[in-house]
């Protein structure tokens, strides 16, 4: 039976960093402004509290569910007529990024052709996002790299600070979400149809694909949001992309079933219907025989360089469920290999 949704009348005591008073007790607050509209002090706010009940580590604050004051009344979108978040109280319409074209035979063989030059990479978490980027700037300046946000964890495009600070940088040249994920700055229904998008209509030369900010878990193996990885490999595959995979590591994780490689990615290599290159961390003997192991024949290995100590210069985000570069370099180590295999292919 699915739980109620937990709400609470509140009212917005601090703007910047957003901090909202429920009951007398003073707590950090998200609020997505593209779909609610600003956030002012005094403002009277309805609040879903859930993750902060629960101690969640990657949602530990209250989410503004509608802005009482000012946020009711909101001009319409010209032109935009399709759904996301659909059959929800935050139903909203968008333009869908998806491309408009005749589904002739020969549009389908331009179609195979064209998407199959660009090369996907598959992210397991959201904090391979900003090494995977950087990476592949490193070995290739000039290549136009962007960002699909899938399912998986975090929906709101707006929330990922990662994202934004990558554009900032020119690390990213564009950032779409796929359904169910929204707020990028362009939509797509699907992430077939934002991959084959990004292709034709954005001109990316490569994509990153992956899960927005924290992860789902159940402590299952099947029941937790690394699972996204598998779609989103299919979903490249079925497009014909070249497609890598950026394993989940970790030297440090406190929980055995993360260390080494992950059961999230042993998994996943284990279900995939067909194969993927699998980027490995030179230098890492232990981690590449599990992977191995799991890829068996069907995937490839690509042993590539780990470049740990130029990106802990770079200031980007550096840390994972609080350990730093320096207490897991093996969790770093995965997504900037993952880069430089993605940068070969574009060589």
């Amino acid at each position: 039976m699915s739980g109620r949704l937990e709400l609470r009348r509140g009212v917005v005591v601090g703007e910047d960093p957003l901090t909202v008073e429920v009951g007398g007790e003073r707590r950090p607050a998200w609020a997505d402004e593209g779909l609610l509209g600003e956030m002012r002090e005094g403002d009277e706010v309805v609040v879903n509290v859930a993750a902060l009940e629960l101690g969640l580590g990657s949602g530990g604050f209250d989410v503004v569910h509608v802005n009482l004051t000012r946020g009711l009344r909101a001009d319409g979108d010209d032109g935009e007529h399709v759904m996301k978040l659909n059959y929800t109280s935050l139903q909203h319409a968008v333009e869908p990024v998806e491309r408009r074209r005749p589904t002739t035979d020969g549009h389908a063989r331009a179609a195979a052709s064209s998407a199959g030059a660009m090369p996907a990479l598959v992210l397991p978490m959201h904090g391979h996002l900003a090494p995977a980027a950087w990476a592949v700037a490193q070995a290739q300046a000039s290549a136009t790299v962007g960002y699909v946000q899938t399912a998986g964890g975090a929906l709101p495009g707006a929330l990922s600070r990662d994202a934004a600070e990558l554009r900032e940088r020119g690390l990213l040249a564009g950032h779409v979400t796929a359904a169910p994920a929204y707020g990028g700055e362009r939509e797509a229904l699907s992430v077939a149809g934002a991959l084959d998008a990004a292709a034709y209509e954005l001109g990316w030369d490569a994509a990153l694909v992956g899960p927005g900010p924290g992860i789902i878990g159940s402590d299952t193996r099947l029941g937790h949001g690394g699972m996204a990885a598998l779609d989103n490999a299919h979903a490249s595959l079925a497009l014909g992309l070249r497609t890598f995979l950026s394993p989940r590591l970790s030297s440090a994780d406190p929980r055995e079933r993360h260390r080494g490689a992950s059961h999230h990615t042993l998994t996943v290599l284990r279900m995939l219907l067909a194969g993927v290159e699998v980027a490995v961390p030179a230098g890492e003997p232990v981690a590449a025989a599990r992977l191995a192991e799991a890829a068996g024949w069907r995937h490839k290995l690509r042993e590539a360089p780990a470049d740990l100590a130029g990106y802990a210069a770079t200031a980007l985000p550096a840390t994972t469920m609080g350990r730093r570069i320096e207490d897991d370099p093996l969790f770093f180590a995965a997504p900037l290999a993952a880069g430089a295999c993605l940068a070969t292919a574009l060589a």
